[in-house]
């Protein structure tokens, strides 16, 4: 009984997403009371000698949540002040058309944070598409197809490489696939981005131009923009062959920018610098900090062995489609954790499923991944219900790109 309570909770958290245009209760607030709730009703049930192990527990699941807050803390400084000082728009600018057509648009967007989110973090690759969106003069349902479109690149774009997506790495780490095999990914990432688009191009007409930027720039404001640039490349080099953290990197990055901001500043204008720590959006950190306290809690009431218990009674490729779809309702990382940890037998071309299934399959719901909370909590255009209109779409291009995959492991592998 208790249990179906927690579950309710997780249900009320849900909802309380889904008609947050009707209550008007912004989903930060109720995911974190949920969240937290949850776990004071885990420890007023436990018995006194489980407290020292639940408060573990909590313990573990607060430093996976305070690593992503301050990995998203240091990009979102990093974005907040670059897009401050118009260096993104003018960069955005520089590579795109003064004007071009809102299908081409389109296309170029699905390629740009495709290949973005292949080198560098999801947050990361969502923040400055979506910036890069705000540039240009688009009507909102336009906005909202290519916010769509540009979640369902980010996550992926994320999968063929290690320093994509969290749960790549973590099946890699484990063994079960090589670089080299990663790579092939790439071919349904971008066939089925490509399918989504032309999908989301039908009935999109006219042309998109570029707002121009009228902020002027200075030469610290391009040195900071190489700190950030210089930043991912070494997130990645160094996750790679020191195996050192990525919130470890890019904290020292934003270190590296506070520094280079006192030596060419005077003091108030450092101050300035540093204000732009407070210019991002808590609602956004909230959030998350509130989802990953909800799916903590599942985990420690053992839904999350439940679905690896399912997950063993399918033939492994429907398993592994199903699991991407389990991905939009709960946290990828702890179900590919809890995966992991069944160490199922699969063949390298359903463990190539699996890994193109649990990076994209987030894409179903706007709640699903990262790249869609991020999203949401950035672009008012973008609501559960919303999003919600375009799920035929993406499940359809998700399909194709599970499809393809198969199809090229199976026959390369």
């Amino acid at each position: 009984m208790f249990q179906y309570l927690l579950i309710a909770f997780a249900v009320l958290a849900l909802l309380s997403i889904i008609f947050e245009e009707v209550t008007h209760i912004n989903k930060a607030k109720t995911t974190l009371f949920f969240g937290c709730i949850s776990w004071v009703a885990l420890f007023i049930h436990a018995q006194p000698d489980q407290h020292s192990i639940l408060n573990h527990n909590l313990e573990e699941n607060l430093l996976e949540i305070a690593v992503l807050w301050l990995f998203l803390m240091s990009t979102m400084t990093f974005v907040a002040y670059l897009n401050a000082k118009g260096v993104i728009q003018v960069g955005v600018q520089k590579l795109f058309p003064a004007q071009l057509s809102k299908r081409r648009l389109m296309l170029l967007v699905a390629l740009f944070s495709l290949v973005l989110s292949a080198i560098c973090d999801n947050v990361t690759a969502t923040l400055v598409t979506l910036t890069l969106l705000e540039s240009f003069d688009l009507d909102k349902k336009t906005k909202l197809k290519m916010a769509v479109l540009t979640i369902f690149a980010v996550n992926s774009g994320g999968v063929s490489l290690i320093t994509g997506d969290v749960t790549t790495l973590m099946i890699f780490l484990d063994g079960h696939v090589k670089i080299s095999e990663l790579l092939m990914l790439l071919i349904p990432a971008i066939a089925s981005v490509f399918f989504l688009a032309v999908i989301l191009s039908f009935g999109t007409k006219g042309q998109a131009t570029i707002t121009p930027s009228e902020q002027s720039y200075e030469k610290i404001d391009i040195v900071i923009a190489g700190i950030f640039f210089s930043t991912i490349i070494l997130t990645m080099a160094f996750n790679i062959f020191f195996q050192i953290p990525p919130v470890l990197t890019f904290l020292s990055g934003l270190s590296i920018m506070f520094l280079v901001g006192r030596t060419y500043k005077t003091d108030t204008e450092v101050t300035l610098i540093l204000d732009y720590v407070r210019k991002i959006e808590y609602d956004t950190l909230l959030f998350f900090l509130g989802i990953l306290l909800i799916v903590g809690m599942l985990k420690e009431i053992g839904v999350l062995e439940l679905i690896t218990e399912l997950y063993s009674k399918f033939d492994p490729n429907i398993s592994n489609f199903l699991a991407g779809i389990g991905s939009a309702l709960l946290d990828n990382v702890p179900l590919t954790a809890a995966l992991l940890k069944a160490d199922p037998a699969l063949t390298t071309p359903q463990w190539l499923g699996l890994t193109y299934a649990v990076g994209v399959g987030g894409s179903l719901l706007v709640i699903g991944s990262s790249a869609g909370i991020i999203a949401m909590s950035k672009m008012k255009e973008i609501t559960f219900m919303s999003y919600s209109k375009y799920i035929p779409a993406l499940f359809a291009a998700y399909v194709f790109g599970y499809a393809v995959t198969i199809v090229l492991a199976q026959h390369f592998y």
